[in-house]
């Protein structure tokens, strides 16, 4: 996230071309009993002069010289460099007629995500955000209806040739150097540009929360991220003026201004909905950001507001450890190790780069932060509003607020809970939202069972197995894949189950059970004996050959068993075990008589029993 330093820092050296930055409070200078100004430094050698007409401000530098640096007319601001010291300057024109406030500049810096180490996510999908958001249950009609309308990411930049920005054909402005040139050389600004509107249909790369909405990159300052809050006024200002109906700020820190205060204003009044990142300084005093408290204000728990004020939370739904809490957050989205596009122009070691598996082009990556949490809520307001574009922008909000995780409760860590985008669309267009569903059949193929599954909004399967009504073994615990097959055991019925899991790992729905029953093996054994017939004392060999009817069932090491007929009836007398070739031999010495054998093969779980035609011996 792109903070402002705190109050009393020093000035700091900073990389050539960019912006000073000194952390420092917010101060208005208006008349006082004393008429004492605060001596603390001020950034960049300028004042920021709020004013009532131009006419007003035109008479302030008459009487106290100064050059103005930048105008903001839709503001009524401006920025001077003045002859005098800037605090007599800022004590005597605070008091003049017309002039509404005199201030300092309040940097911003890109100085939250690097310190949060990002890790691989463990397994399943990649982009796991997007199922965690349930973006995935989104109507494809409701991400092509978002092509009407623009979200604006006021960051560092980006990189326009990274594929899944490149393929929105993104307007672009640098407020920097009044050019359209916004390259990214931190990452920021493109981590956050593709997680809101990152294509979904360019087959590459990530998929953005804002289906086919456009995309504006508005550069606030040097791609460095050292900016102030006038670029940061400067930057929203433009955006609206140029059309776009949400603005991402993953940017803020612990002051605020009038001149950031006038942007808010000037962009809630021509219906934009803005968006912002609620900050990663828990672990550091856990204090109150800007603009996020512009947009939610402090002491409103989540109610009301001009927009969204969004906390990160883990895959498990819970608040990440980094995230900010209190009074001032709406509600929140997946903000810790989340998946996105990765500068080209930036040196590595904002984000963990991966390589992502089926990819052609681009470079991508795991980041942290609520900076990355709010764009997902940026491009998941442009689907509510595709969903109904008769709402205002307050009305999205809103709607993504009832619609969370929260079920309607707000608490200081995650507000009213983690976005549900599917809901929210749903809310918004009165239509019916289906949750996760999967289906499984098969057939069997002689002792191989061909399994098939068929899910809907599923971020991966889970396949179980039932042999013979036994306890449940996981087959396969997780896989994107919706087929596979089982080599059954014959002779045993098994029953197939498949759970559909969201991101985190959780089943989301379970199938109907698929059952099948494998049969045994047809089998075939005949017996020889060699010689049949001959004189006292005859020496016979016996032989059983045992042989199944399909391939895969094995001959070998069966019991085969040798039969005789005495007195009418059958009994055994012998048995061994076949060979690997399914062979079973006997060797005997006959006395005088007539003999009548048969070879038996019992059957077992996989085999069937057979038995082979008698063979008749004389002996003399």
């Amino acid at each position: 996230m792109v903070v402002m330093t705190r109050p009393l820092h020093r000035i700091r050296p900073t990389p050539a071309g960019a912006a000073a930055a000194v952390g420092c409070a917010v101060v208005l200078f208006a008349p006082s009993a004393h008429g004492l100004v605060s001596h603390r430094a001020w950034p960049g050698g300028v004042a920021t002069v709020g004013y009532r007409s131009p006419g007003a401000l035109r008479a302030a530098l008459a009487r106290f010289p100064g050059v103005v640096v930048r105008r903001l007319p839709q503001l009524r601001v401006a920025e001077v460099r003045p002859r005098a010291p800037l605090p007599a300057f800022a004590a005597a024109v605070s008091r003049l007629p017309g002039i509404r406030y005199v201030e300092r500049l309040a940097p911003r810096e890109s100085a939250a995500e690097p310190a949060l180490a990002p890790s691989l996510y463990p397994g399943g999908t990649y982009e796991w955000q997007y199922f965690a958001a349930r973006e995935n249950e989104v109507p494809v009609a409701v991400l092509r209806a978002a092509s009407r309308f623009t979200i604006a990411i006021v960051d560092t930049g980006a990189d326009v040739t990274a594929p899944d920005l490149a393929a929105k054909s993104p307007i672009t402005h640098s407020i920097a150097s009044d050019s359209a040139d916004v390259r990214d050389s931190t990452g920021h600004g493109t981590f956050v540009a593709a997680l809101a509107a990152g294509s979904v249909t360019n087959g590459e790369g990530i998929a953005g929360f804002g289906g086919d909405a456009q995309l504006m990159v508005v550069q606030a300052g040097p791609s460095t991220g050292s900016f102030s809050d006038v670029d940061e006024a400067a930057a929203i200002v433009w955006a609206v003026d140029h059309g776009a109906e949400i603005v991402n700020l993953s940017l803020g820190g612990s002051d605020t201004s009038l001149t950031e205060q006038n942007a808010v204003d000037y962009a809630v009044a021509r219906g934009v909905l803005l968006v912002a990142a609620a900050g990663n300084e828990y672990g550091s005093g856990d204090p109150v950001e800007y603009p996020a408290a512009l947009l939610q204000p402090v002491g409103s728990n989540g109610q009301g507001g001009a927009g969204l004020s969004v906390a990160a939370s883990q895959i498990a739904g819970d608040r990440a450890s980094f995230s900010n809490t209190g009074s001032y957050i709406s509600l929140a989205a997946p903000g810790e190790n989340v998946f996105s596009a990765l500068s080209s122009q930036a040196a590595e070691g904002l984000f963990f780069p991966v390589a992502l598996p089926g990819s052609q082009a681009g470079r991508y990556g795991f980041g942290s932060g609520t900076s990355f949490a709010a764009p997902e809520v940026a491009g998941a307001a442009a689907l509510v509003w595709a969903a109904n574009p008769f709402l205002t922008a307050r009305q999205v909000a809103e709607t993504m607020k009832q619609t969370a995780g929260g079920n309607g409760n707000w608490d200081s860590g995650l507000g009213y809970g983690v976005i549900n985008v599917a809901a929210a669309v749903q809310k918004a267009s009165g239509g019916a939202v289906k949750p996760p569903s999967v289906s499984i059949g098969g057939r069997r193929v002689g002792g191989t069972v061909q399994l098939s599954w068929v899910g809907q909004r599923a971020a991966a399967y889970r396949l179980r197995v039932k042999r013979d009504g036994g306890k449940a073994e996981v087959l396969i615990d997780s896989t994107t894949k919706t087929s596979v097959a089982f080599d059954a055991v014959r002779g045993h019925r098994y029953t197939f189950v498949v759970s559909a899991l969201d991101a985190t790992g959780g089943e989301a729905a379970e199938s109907a059970p698929f059952v099948v029953d494998v049969p045994p093996s047809a089998s075939s054994v005949m017996l020889a004996a060699t010689p049949t017939s001959g004189r006292h004392p005859l020496s016979v060999r016996l032989t059983a050959v045992l042989r199944p009817n399909e391939r895969g069932v094995t001959p070998g090491s069966r019991s085969v068993i040798l039969e005789v007929v005495l007195d009418g009836s059958w009994h055994q007398a012998s048995s061994t075990l076949t060979s690997a070739s399914g062979r079973a031999t006997w060797t005997f010495k006959l006395a005088p008589g007539l003999y009548r054998l048969r070879a038996l093969f019992p059957a077992t779980d996989d085999l069937a029993a057979s038995t082979s035609p008698a063979v008749v011996i004389r002996v003399t």
